[in-house]
């Protein structure tokens, strides 16, 4: 139980520089590849780490890009407007 909430919280932070990273850079160009898949072997050391059953899987793509969505946008308990 710990190990599914540690990797699915990681999962959600890692992403949120990586999509505020992937709005600034060209859609579909190598940086914006990286933004979106950098944070993938991070994940997948951590279920291996963990031993993760597979059923968790859904779970860490949906806070990843749950992560890449807020970072994406400017919301104020993350980020201070200019």
């Amino acid at each position: 139980m710990l190990g599914e909430a540690v990797t699915l919280a990681i999962a959600f932070l890692v992403n949120l520089p990586l999509g505020r990273w992937r709005v600034k850079t060209r859609k579909y160009s190598a940086a914006w590849f990286m933004a979106v898949h950098l944070s993938i072997p991070l994940i997948f050391g951590l279920r291996q780490y963990f031993h993760l059953a597979p059923y968790v899987i859904p779970f860490t793509i949906g806070s990843a890009i749950l992560g890449q969505f807020v970072g994406s946008h400017r919301i104020a308990i993350f980020y201070v407007s200019k």
